[in-house]
């Protein structure tokens, strides 16, 4: 027994102490670089005073928005203030570290409320959305269990710092079904992009979900190109053989907006044909990014489908592109009463 500890005493002598003043080393600096983080002023101190004053915040929000900086990696005090995605990262980042379970309630309320007073929410159409936190209350977003089940445009009923929740219409078999599950789930900002994210379920009954939440969010772009508002007869042809006709309701170089019966689910590949005036029949294959349901009220039965060109469809983009030109350039010059033209 004595030559096993002799044995550990010679490998500690040998390989750890002669590293020891090294760690302590590297420790004590470490807690030096905090406590310069933590007190020292940082730079845009002065940009950061200035800025606060126009959004009225509370002392404590103030206060917060201090430990948001301080647990940051940004060097400018006033990152913060310039735009929701550094906010985000910040927030992000203070949770991560403190453990946000762990945060007390009143520094929970005041991180939520700066976001709302600096209008960092997905209400803000001019706002970068990248965290689950910016989503609202009555928000709907679609949710897609691992079985191919899909809830389409489910409420958010909460949203908390913590946690939030959406409403679904299930059953207590489908609340033990989804316990310690992951789901998919989208939510859709018109005119701007679908995000969605993979995340577990934390908690489920028969009509809510509950989630934690994410700054991890994939953003496919809806608009990249101009769009322009049609009405152009579309069939589609699906891949089990089965043909649909429907309504092209608006058309960009990018994608569509169509309307069909058929239940189309996000990721649902098909093709479809429409003739385009002045350049005749197009065929193209499309990938669906959202159904939005019934949006139409010209046509009620109709789901309307947003989806985007796939395979091979540079041909049709230029043809769509030249429409697009075409169609609002002869709209510029309607526009323009024969008095009004300069003599």
């Amino acid at each position: 027994m004595a030559s096993v500890f002799q044995e550990i005493w010679k490998m500690f002598q040998y390989y750890i102490l002669p590293v020891l003043p090294f760690v302590a080393l590297v420790l004590i600096e470490i807690q030096l670089m905090y406590n310069r983080r933590e007190n020292e002023v940082m730079f845009g101190t002065d940009a950061f005073n200035e800025k606060i004053k126009a959004f009225e915040f509370t002392p404590k929000e103030v206060r917060t928005l201090e430990k948001l900086v301080r647990s940051s990696k940004f060097e400018n005090k006033d990152a913060v203030l310039n735009s929701s995605g550094l906010f985000e990262i910040a927030v992000s980042e203070f949770y991560r570290i403190r453990n946000v379970f762990s945060v007390r309630d009143e520094t929970l309320e005041a991180v939520a409320s700066l976001r709302r007073k600096m209008d960092f929410t997905g209400s803000n159409p001019l706002t970068m959305v990248c965290s689950t936190r910016q989503f609202n209350v009555g928000d709907r977003v679609d949710l897609e269990l691992d079985g191919g089940q899909i809830f389409k445009h489910s409420k958010i009923l909460t949203r908390s710092e913590k946690t939030w929740s959406v409403k679904i219409d299930g059953s207590e078999t489908i609340a033990k079904m989804l316990t310690g599950s992951r789901v998919l789930i989208r939510w859709t900002r018109m005119n701007d992009a679908v995000y969605s994210i993979k995340l577990p379920v934390l908690a489920a009954t028969p009509d809510k979900v509950v989630f934690t939440h994410s700054d991890q969010l994939d953003k496919e772009q809806l608009r990249k190109w101009i769009r322009q508002i049609v009405d152009f007869p579309v069939v589609a042809t699906f891949s089990n053989g089965e043909t649909h006709s429907g309504v092209l309701y608006d058309l960009s170089a990018g994608g569509i907006l169509l309307g069909l019966i058929e239940d189309c689910k996000p990721e649902q590949h098909f093709s479809i044909s429409f003739e385009l005036p002045t350049f005749g029949m197009q065929n193209v294959e499309v990938r669906v990014l959202n159904n939005l349901g019934h949006r139409n009220p010209d046509f009620p039965l109709y789901n309307s489908i947003s989806a985007v060109f796939t395979g091979s469809y540079a041909w049709t983009q230029e043809r769509v592109l030249q429409y697009i030109f075409e169609s609002t350039r002869k709209t510029k010059v309607k526009k323009i009463a024969p008095n009004d033209v300069p003599t």
